[in-house]
């Protein structure tokens, strides 16, 4: 431990971090460009033996950024894509981004410093930021933008060169410090622990571009939102999310025990698909079992999904364009079973309906997001806390869909339940609505 990294766990005023100087070297989760090739034929590729906690140098910080203390990170769909060098290494996106040159050369290296979450205190900043200070206790947003591209100032994630931080760039948030541009930058809502704080970030923005926002499916009050994975990172958003809109979520889930947790997240109507599936794994990829799942909703609702929340891929899309109604969306952010995706296009074309490609959030976005956060709108759903040194097992949780929620990763933060400097917020919310998805999740 430096005496960097002691003055940011005991809270120490900017004055004092400013003084100190940066450790040489610090801890990050990692994977290797020597071991691209583990995997080659291998069926199940084990995130544990790739992912890895090194001992790192410390980068140089360019102008418009900022180095941050890592207080907790948490784990993400694409640091489990990067653990498998799937469906490309990520180093071919940093040689990529290093030959654009001057300060993006930095992240050409033999690791890549993974994770696209972070909550953190500021430590230092680069002669250009602004607004923003040493000391100031801060959460991350994910996308990385080029502010030079006049695409960005439509709408920041159309840019060229518009990148999933920690996962198209180096110096991620899985670590203990993280350089981010001061356009990633929003203030850390003052009654979350520093991992109620880090789970937030990708997956709720993510979800409120997807249902929300002009960008996406501009769901509406009474709005039947179909919702795969209801209680998993994106899922148990946007519950939250199309509750508090005025619509009527439904939660497709896959255990009695998640059905009973997606209830109490908000959902109208929960579904298990195991009951379609009837131990035949593939039932959802067959028109007898849409047709049976869209009879199981609108007997629930008597309506078809005017919006269907996708981002399962190969094993639910044909599933999604046939289960929205005539005129729907099919809202698609991801595919972590897949993404080469077939469905019958005739339930697409003749019935009008509409797929919308949906991307991370701009800046706004995860502003707007981080408002609702900070108001008590929308509540984490943490459901386990690692620590750094457990990373690879946490991320192999995700890969194998054994979790619930968000996974948090503690860096800095010695233990959870730190990080609240708004404690009368917390208790007016109520403290029970933070352990939602942990009742059965140490820390470990």
């Amino acid at each position: 431990m430096t005496t960097l990294s002691e003055a940011v766990i005991a809270g120490c005023g900017a004055d004092v971090l400013k003084a100190l100087p940066l450790p040489k070297t610090f801890p990050a989760a990692t994977v290797r460009r020597s071991d691209i090739h583990m995997f080659k034929d291998v069926q199940d590729k084990d995130v544990r033996k790739s992912l890895v906690v090194d001992e790192v140098p410390m980068p140089e910080l360019a102008p418009d950024e900022a180095l941050i203390a890592v207080m907790a990170s948490s784990i993400n769909y694409n640091t489990v894509w990067t653990a498998m060098f799937e469906p490309v290494p990520t180093f071919t996106f940093l040689q990529a981004m290093a030959r654009n040159g001057g300060w993006d050369t930095r992240h050409d290296l033999p690791y890549h410093i993974v994770g696209s979450d972070a909550a953190g205190i500021i430590v230092r900043t680069g002669s250009t930021v602004r607004h923003w200070n040493i000391g100031d206790h801060v959460v991350i947003s994910p996308a990385y933008v080029d502010d030079q591209d006049p695409l960005t100032h439509y709408d920041g994630m159309l840019g060229q060169e518009q990148r999933a931080w920690g996962f198209e760039t180096n110096f991620g948030g899985l670590a203990h410090y993280a350089i981010v541009r001061a356009s990633q930058l929003l203030p850390k809502p003052p009654h979350l622990t520093w991992e109620e704080a880090a789970a937030n970030p990708l997956c709720a923005s993510t979800a409120y571009r997807m249902l929300v926002s002009d960008r996406g499916a501009r769901m509406k009050q009474g709005d039947i939102v179909l919702i795969w994975g209801a209680t998993g990172g994106l899922g148990s958003y946007a519950v939250q999310l199309v509750k508090n809109g005025g619509g009527i979520p439904i939660g497709i889930v896959n255990t009695p025990e998640k059905a009973t947790l997606a209830y109490k997240l908000g959902c109208h109507t929960v579904i298990n698909r195991t009951d379609i599936e009837h131990n035949n794994p593939n039932a959802l990829q067959t028109p007898e079992g849409w047709k049976k799942l869209g009879t199981a909703i609108r007997d629930a609702t008597g309506e078809d999904p005017h919006i269907v929340f996708e981002h399962v891929g190969k094993q639910t899309f044909a599933a999604s364009v046939y289960l929205a109604r005539r005129g729907g969306r099919i809202v698609t952010c991801g595919s972590s079973t897949g993404y080469h995706h077939t469905y019958d296009n005739r339930y697409l074309w003749m019935r009008l309906k509409h797929i919308i490609g949906s991307h991370g959030a701009n800046w706004h976005e995860q502003q707007e997001t981080n408002r609702l956060i900070t108001k008590g709108h929308i509540l984490p759903t943490l459901s386990t806390t690692y620590t750094l040194n457990n990373v690879a097992t946490a991320t192999r949780t995700l890969q194998t869909n054994q979790h619930t929620g968000k996974i948090a990763v503690l860096t800095h933060a010695p233990q959870p339940g730190l990080g609240i400097t708004d404690p009368h917020t917390r208790h007016t919310i109520g403290e029970h609505k933070f352990h939602l998805l942990q009742p059965h999740h140490p820390t470990t």
